[in-house]
């Protein structure tokens, strides 16, 4: 943590100091020092609020940055910068919390027969509804992986055939570097710290292990495509136009997306997002990716997309009801 501090201090003395994204200046130091003298009594939570709303620092959807911004004011106060007003409460562990999932009673009696006798399939977004739960419990039991909360915009997929659970699938926003998707894409940094939000990472794909029907797989990623642009809208007031995901290829040949037309792009470099060295410290995986709109190039690439899409879009209705997919009871 020390090194980190040192490196905060080095960077403002050359008033180049940048966060998630945000420069920040001496006289940004100096504002937020003003502002937590002119709020005494306000919260480190009203702090950051007033904070982003006077620098406007919101999401793509028009929400405060509020999280990124309190984490902001949490450095500067460690190195010493500021002088935030105590903590008055402490979170639970979220690293326990999140990485964790209720136990949820489902049926799992052994399904063996042909994709044509199970037709149609029901596509049912259940993020924020009452089977969100079972999405969860079913990951957490039965993906290698487990649950774990995704960070940033998601969405949850439960797939059923007559009202009975057989797949799920989890999107996510994208990783911010990924060597083989961003030469394919061919965009420029900058173009990409503006638009990665335009692509969905496909997080955790299931196909529950009591499920025995050939192309089930293949078919449930075609189809779920159909309506994710429209989905992500709907939660988050803006499209995606491009899907990836990663294989892991020591335990998976990644059949199913190939069957569906995604495209092999390269390997993972096997370093992660914390890696310290060059040296991997994880198993290399296949980078896989699909075009969900045929100019997703022109899109992704302009630097000024962003920015006028977010403009048009913060005035789509909230409540617009997509009917290619069925949605789940809100709670």
């Amino acid at each position: 943590m020390r090194s980190a501090l040192n490196c905060v201090r080095f960077k403002l003395m050359n008033d180049k100091l940048k966060y998630r994204g945000r420069h920040v200046s001496d006289a940004d130091i100096d504002f937020i020092g003003t502002l937590i003298d002119a709020n005494p009594e306000a919260s480190r939570r009203q702090l950051s609020i007033k904070l982003c709303e006077a620098w406007n620092w919101v999401q793509s959807n028009g929400q405060l940055r509020d999280m990124v911004c309190r984490s902001l004011m949490l450095e500067l106060d460690r190195a010493n910068l500021i002088k935030l007003p105590e903590a008055r409460f402490r979170a639970v562990n979220n690293a326990i919390r999140h990485h964790s999932a209720d136990l949820v009673a489902y049926d799992s009696t052994p399904l063996s027969t042909q994709l044509r006798e199970l037709k149609p399939l029901e596509f049912t977004q259940v993020r924020r509804t009452r089977y969100e739960k079972l999405f969860d419990a079913l990951i957490q039991a039965h993906h290698y992986l487990g649950y774990a909360r995704p960070v940033g915009e998601h969405l949850k997929y439960l797939i059923s055939a007559k009202s009975k659970p057989i797949a799920c699938l989890l999107w996510s926003s994208a990783p911010r570097h990924l060597g083989p998707r961003d030469r394919f894409i061919g965009w420029s940094a900058q173009a990409r710290r503006q638009n990665i939000r335009f692509i969905a990472y496909n997080n955790r794909f299931l196909i529950l292990p009591w499920v025995k029907v050939q192309y089930l797989a293949s078919y449930v990623l075609s189809n779920i495509l159909k309506t994710l642009s429209d989905d992500w809208k709907r939660f988050y007031s803006h499209p995606v136009y491009y899907a990836e995901s990663f294989i892991d290829p020591e335990r998976f040949r990644g059949t199913c997306y190939r069957a569906a037309n995604w495209y092999f792009l390269g390997k993972t470099k096997g370093l992660g997002k914390d890696a310290k060295t060059t040296k991997p410290n994880r198993s290399l995986k296949n980078v896989l990716g699909y075009p969900l709109t045929s100019d997703f190039r022109d899109k992704l690439c302009d630097e000024d997309f962003g920015n006028h899409s977010l403009r048009f879009e913060t005035n789509i209705e909230e409540n617009v009801f997509i009917t290619n997919c069925k949605y789940a009871e809100e709670v």
